[in-house]
């Protein structure tokens, strides 16, 4: 008797980057895995803007569905429930957010909790449990934002935070390894990210550490007393430059030549450019833009070019110059902050080392449109009409009193 195949089920979703799961029949390891007695929660830190997985890595074997619990501080009665009972939640990268609620950015798969575009006040307390309230397993998430990160250039022998080492505890940065080198063919640059960590011996217990006796600095493990040194410490990144090879690219077939003018998109070969498709963009002068590069996730490496020339993040890496107008931001974004007539041009992408996408800016007219007292430039001017007459009429009553003090010592004299 031939042997049964395996079944395989593929899950394929759009959100900030294409995932695939592919779940092989195998051995149950909820058969052979028992949960713990006493319920510890083991440390996982994230890089903000990542989409993490969190494994129920056990539950009873007659339990069919999971739920999970979110507590930002351990005990307090506040506590969301993430669940899913109408069966596998289907989201849309395009409509994710940083503004929504993890209520909105989650998905149970097969007993997992997934959490897109993570933010920091994603941090806290994930709890696998039952809708009857027991629970199984538990985890000390820390998502760790890069608002003030501290950037280290090599070219520019710049060097990396010192460790802080005393006799009861060490802050230092553990850093991922680098990146890829996000062009080929041309000098390009790679990316190091290093989080935040705290070792020391008196942690709380009931945390799981990620080594001996270290935990990610933003863990509820770490105790009171030593959390206000760990707000001074930044997270880092790391850039340094590169050189490889650009790997044979296949000329364009002519289906998918179809495929690019159907969807609005031309190929640049035909045009005389570089081999990717590119897309029109008609932005109004003085609006704000932001350009990002498909599928790219903020952990990768992501370059961007205006026509053939590069913009390294030594130069346009947010952060550097507060009055620098287009910059690369954190998540790999490019951003303006208004575009301007000499804007207007080709902007490519590389993703992971290879040219990926195009697009073509077009500066048009500002649109006309009609204005309201709701409108934000409506809001800001009658503050500021309001304000200056308030500033005004204080001083006109400064003077005032003044002058009738004056006349009143002046007339007693």
């Amino acid at each position: 008797i031939p042997p049964k195949p395996k079944t395989i089920i593929n899950w394929s979703f759009s959100i900030y980057d294409t995932f695939e799961y592919i779940i092989e029949q195998k051995e149950d390891i909820f058969k052979t895995e028992g949960c713990p007695a006493f319920l510890m929660f083991q440390n996982a830190a994230y890089l903000a803007g990542m989409t993490f997985e969190l494994p129920c890595s056990c539950k009873p074997e007659d339990v069919a569905s999971v739920v999970w619990y979110y507590q930002k501080k351990l005990g307090r009665s506040q506590t969301k429930v993430l669940t899913d009972f109408n069966g596998t939640k289907i989201l849309d990268s395009s409509q994710l957010h940083s503004g929504l609620g993890i209520d909105a950015r989650f998905s149970i798969l097969m007993f997992s909790l997934l959490v897109f575009r993570s933010q920091p006040q994603d941090s806290g307390h994930y709890i696998c449990g039952s809708q009857n309230g027991d629970y199984f397993y538990a985890y000390d998430v820390d998502v760790q934002g890069f608002q003030n990160v501290h950037l280290t250039f090599e070219e520019k022998q710049e060097k990396p935070q010192p460790d802080v080492e005393t006799k009861t505890y060490k802050i230092f940065t553990s850093f991922w390894d680098w990146t890829v080198c996000d062009r080929c063919g041309v000098r390009g640059e790679q990316k190091r990210v290093g989080l935040c960590h705290f070792q020391s011996r008196y942690l709380y217990f009931r945390y799981k550490k990620v080594g001996s006796d270290i935990v990610s600095c933003g863990s509820a493990s770490v105790p009171r007393r030593y959390r206000y040194l760990l707000r001074k410490r930044k997270p880092e990144i790391m850039i340094r430059s590169c050189f490889v090879q650009c790997r044979s690219v296949k000329p364009p077939k002519e289906e998918e030549k179809f495929t690019y003018n159907v969807f609005g998109f031309s190929n640049s070969k035909i045009s005389g450019a570089r081999n990717v498709p590119v897309q029109t963009y008609i932005q109004p002068i003085g609006y704000p833009l932001t350009f990002t590069c498909p599928e790219a996730r903020p952990e990768q490496a992501v370059a961007w070019d205006k026509e053939n020339n590069p913009l390294y993040r030594k130069d346009y890496m947010v952060g550097l110059n507060n009055s620098r107008r287009i910059y690369i931001d954190h998540g790999n974004h490019l951003v303006f902050t208004f575009v301007q007539l000499n804007d207007r041009g080709t902007y490519y992408c590389w993703r992971q080392g290879q040219l990926v996408v195009g697009f073509r800016l077009t500066i048009g007219l500002q649109p006309k449109r009609s204005r309201s007292f709701y409108d934000p430039e409506s809001i800001f001017a009658l503050q500021t009409i309001l304000s200056s007459y308030i500033i005004l009429a204080a001083i006109f009553v400064f003077l005032q009193i003044v002058k009738c003090a004056t006349y009143y010592f002046t007339c007693n004299c």
